[in-house]
């Protein structure tokens, strides 16, 4: 029987090209170079595949590109991550700053310790920055503020339960165990062991010779962070990370990267959107042990007449439930009014009253020192500086 001669362009039937995989596959695709098999392929045509004279076909070698061996997705994925792109707009964040360096800010260093793909340098400056525009806020426009409560406020603008609130309001989720394959536009951080201790010791305190022992209020102003803590804040170690330290250092990558990327008028937008736009009431945080003796010594040291309670009016005193209305006044002038259902209770707190209206004094026209590095800034105005607290 005689045998059948394939033609020429039988090639192409037996031999399909397999064509490479889309552009987000990229980096996972095998690339095969299409090659007939011996047996259904003429000596004759082999010959000419392969360049060998009428030997045998010989594959050619398959090329592999080298894989991606880093713990956290590949930079070319954030171009392809509709998470990425929606948190970008939902922020508003400057079109300088490219989803590569925002897939970075969701990449703790539990997750990846590589300092090139993760979060950590973008942290420590937008913690810098952070720490920076809040402290100047805080003092110029509260030049009076006793320093328990400037950290306090401080705490409560810029702290991590703060930062870690800000980023479930963005709607940044978690990924549940980082890795290369997860979407970049989730958080990725290793969690810490079950019964690992992340609480630190009172920021009042400090250990000496296995001693728990009191810290000065002195010592917290030089030694002490912007807290008032005596050790820095908590942040992710390689055993892992709470979802509080994650988001937080999450929080703090993305003002520096706003401002590598966008410049200094860029972050200083992007913290009053998103920080000075939180309102916080500064009045709740004063807490006075004993008022009137504190009173007292202001109006000593300023020279003021010595404070005097007076009752303005009262209803029920021989009720089960009275109510007294107690003014402070130095001369003629009244400082503070308070209420209480008994008259020591009234004047303590017309004593706290007036107290918080000298320390939340705020002159009028304030002007922040980050404003004299804009461009054609006016002169410089000085600011009103306080003599300090009262010392007791």
């Amino acid at each position: 029987m005689k045998r059948l001669q394939l033609l020429r362009w039988s090639g192409s039937v037996l031999s399909p090209r397999i064509r490479p995989l889309n552009n987000r596959c990229r980096v996972q695709q095998v690339y095969l170079t299409p090659i007939r098999l011996q047996s259904s392929a003429t000596p004759a045509l082999a010959s000419e595949q392969d360049g060998t004279p009428g030997g045998e076909a010989v594959p050619p070698p398959i090329q592999k590109p080298s894989p991606w061996m880093a713990p956290s997705p590949h930079p070319e994925a954030a171009d392809h991550s509709p998470k990425l792109a929606a948190l970008h707009s939902r922020l508003s964040l400057p079109s300088k700053l490219p989803l590569q360096t925002l897939a970075r800010t969701l990449v703790d260093p539990s997750a990846d310790p590589s300092s090139r793909f993760n979060n950590k340098s973008l942290s420590m400056l937008g913690n810098d920055l952070l720490s920076y525009y809040m402290s100047e806020y805080l003092l110029c426009t509260y030049p009076r503020l006793p320093m328990s409560v400037l950290w306090a406020a401080m705490y409560s603008y810029i702290g991590p339960r703060a930062l870690t609130s800000m980023a479930r309001e963005w709607g940044v989720e978690y990924a549940a165990v980082p890795g290369s394959e997860v979407d970049p536009g989730l958080l990725q951080f290793k969690r810490l062991p079950a019964g690992s201790e992340v609480d630190s010791p009172p920021s009042d305190t400090f250990t000496k010779d296995g001693e728990l022992l009191k810290r000065s209020q002195s010592a917290r102003v030089i030694y002490s962070n912007e807290f008032g803590d005596p050790r820095e804040p908590s942040e992710s170690s390689a055993d892992g990370a709470t979802p509080h330290q994650a988001c937080a250092n999450f929080t703090r990558a993305v003002m520096g990267a706003v401002y590598l990327h966008g410049g200094r008028s860029a972050a200083k937008d992007f913290f009053k959107e998103h920080f000075m736009s939180r309102h916080l009431d500064i009045a709740n945080l004063f807490s006075f042990s004993q008022p009137t003796r504190d009173l007292s010594k202001l109006c000593k040291r300023e020279g003021f007449a010595g404070p005097v309670a007076r009752i303005l009016s009262e209803t029920g005193r021989l009720s089960h439930h009275p109510v007294f209305v107690v003014g402070i006044f130095s001369g003629e002038d009244k400082l503070g009014e308070g209420s209480g259902g008994s008259l020591d209770e009234a004047r303590f707190r017309a004593a706290a009253a007036a107290l918080k209206g000298w320390y939340l004094y705020s002159p009028l026209g304030v002007r922040l020192p980050s404003s004299m590095e804009e461009e054609g800034a006016e002169p410089w105005t000085p600011l009103f500086v306080d003599p300090g607290e009262i010392i007791v």
